[in-house]
């Protein structure tokens, strides 16, 4: 599972996001990634890619948008997942597209992003500073691949590509569920809302709370359920405790690097998630 982590400034005459969408592009198009769109001949630069997830031959459609206000001072990349890809569409009426935004920044990012054959999962330093995230393609499913075969999330921090600054004060990580800027395709067509497993349980992430033990700490799973069904779990992403912890700590797991990331500007204990780097 490679990872890249790394920083982009607009040194090279190209605001920063811009750089993003071109460190994604080169990201999964050296590891594996087939690109089907590379648009940067217009102000909202476009990327769609396809991945052939673990059994090689499945058909998972991510895609990437800029967009951006000099006005307004926002520069972020929304981004999204679709079931098909049709070559003469927008990217905005491709197959049941959906789109979260990520505010993003013009001057400089640090980043750490994760790629599987299935999903791409990242991590963003900008501005004051904050922190953004998002989760990119499939999950893993609590079903066989005939019975669920298209567990697409789009978990970005915004609902839809809002005009969002990443100052703005409200905007929340999308793995605590239960959130517009979270939603999971399922077989019914539709794009569903979940919650996320622990933030669900107030015995862990409400009155109580996890923390390190002789500075330990566990990571859990994130699992994807509502009254109906337990869906799935996010590859990748753990809930991890912010007792005596801090953002962009790493820590080794039987051998794996996490790295830790942050709900924006929050630092309650139950504002940290942990993001796997190596397998």
């Amino acid at each position: 599972m490679p990872h890249i982590i790394g920083t982009i400034d607009d040194s090279n005459g190209q605001l920063a996001h811009y750089n993003l969408l071109e460190v994604i592009h080169d990201f999964t198009s050296n590891n594996g990634w087939e690109v089907l769109r590379y648009d940067t001949t217009k102000a909202n630069r476009e990327l769609i890619i396809k991945g052939k997830g673990y059994s090689g031959q499945e058909q998972i459609y991510l895609c990437f948008y800029t967009y951006q206000s000099e006005t307004a001072d926002y520069y972020n990349i929304a981004m999204g997942t679709a079931i098909g890809y049709v070559a003469g569409n927008p990217i905005t009426t491709q197959p049941n597209v959906i789109f979260s935004g990520v505010p993003a920044h013009n001057r400089r990012i640090d980043y750490w992003l994760s790629l599987s054959p299935q999903r791409i999962t990242g991590l963003l330093r900008v501005g004051t500073p904050v922190y953004e995230s998002f989760y990119c393609g499939k999950c893993l499913p609590y079903a066989l691949p005939n019975q669920y075969p298209l567990p697409l999330v789009c978990g970005g921090m915004l609902n839809g590509a809002s005009a969002t600054r990443f100052s703005e004060s409200s905007h929340s990580m999308p793995y605590k569920g239960n959130r517009a800027n979270f939603r999971l395709f399922f077989n019914s067509g539709a794009w569903l809302q979940p919650e996320v497993w622990p933030w669900v349980n107030t015995n862990l992430v409400g009155s109580k709370y996890l923390r390190s033990c002789n500075e330990a700490y566990t990571l859990q799973r994130l699992i994807l359920t509502d009254s109906n069904n337990l869906y799935g779990e996010l590859e990748g992403i753990a809930h991890i405790s912010g007792f005596d912890n801090a953002v962009e700590n790493t820590l080794v797991i039987d051998g794996v690097t996490w790295v830790i990331g942050q709900d924006v500007s929050r630092t309650g204990v139950n504002d940290y998630y942990a993001m796997r780097l190596d397998a």
